[in-house]
Formats: structure tokens, sequence, C-alpha cells
């Protein structure tokens, strides 16, 4: 059974940085199609960042330019956060597809980011 698991959430305050992680106890070839999500009280799941099948790196606007996501062994992923937002604040979700895992779409259980003003 592949597993995903997350860490590196907390409470930071306006201006600061978080990196969180993402690993897989397995993948098929590469971590290439992982993101991350991230979905804030009253509001809808909205992409973060994600690495494209095809290996490139995918912002939300609203995040573009602060956060970077990248590679780190072959089965993790990271999300640098910096420069730190009240409107940053949610919990994030990492997720890995289907032909990533070689088994089915996983969700992470999700990791708090609070930034505090």
């Amino acid at each position: 059974q592949v597993q995903l698991v997350e860490s590196g959430g907390g409470l930071v305050q306006v201006g600061g940085s978080l990196r969180l992680s993402c690993a897989l106890s397995r993948v098929l070839s590469s971590t290439d199609g992982m993101g991350w999500y991230r979905q804030a009280p009253g509001k809808e799941r909205e992409l973060v960042a994600r690495i494209t099948n095809g290996g490139s790196f995918i912002y939300g606007d609203s995040v573009k330019g602060r956060f970077t996501i990248s590679r780190g062994d072959a089965k993790t992923v990271y999300l640098e956060m910096n420069r730190l937002k009240p409107e940053d604040t949610g919990v994030y979700y990492c997720n890995a597809p289907k032909y990533v895992t070689g088994s089915y779409e996983l969700w992470g259980q999700g990791t708090q980011v609070t930034v505090s003003s």
C-alpha cells in the first residue's frame, strides 16, 4: 500500500517562511505530476503549485514569485513558502496522481499553515 506523508506546517508571522515536505513510500517512475493544494476556511480547495508530468512547474497566481515547488529525492517534493501573507493561511494538501503512485491517486492528510499579522 502506497503511503503519503506531509510535514512542515505551523504558525509563522507575516513575511516569514515555511517549508512543507511530501514523501511517498513508492513512486512508479518520478514525482512529476505531484502538487500542493490548499483550502482556507469557507473556500474551495485551490492549486498552489504543481510539477507537470512534463517536468514543468506551475503556480497559482496568488503565490507566484513567493512559493517554489521542488523535487527532493526520488520520492519527495517540497514547497518552499516565502514572504507569507495572512491570506496564505489554510490547510495544505499534497497530491500524487495515479500515474505517480502506480496504484491510485493519493491526498495527504493536510498540514495547517497559519500566518499571523
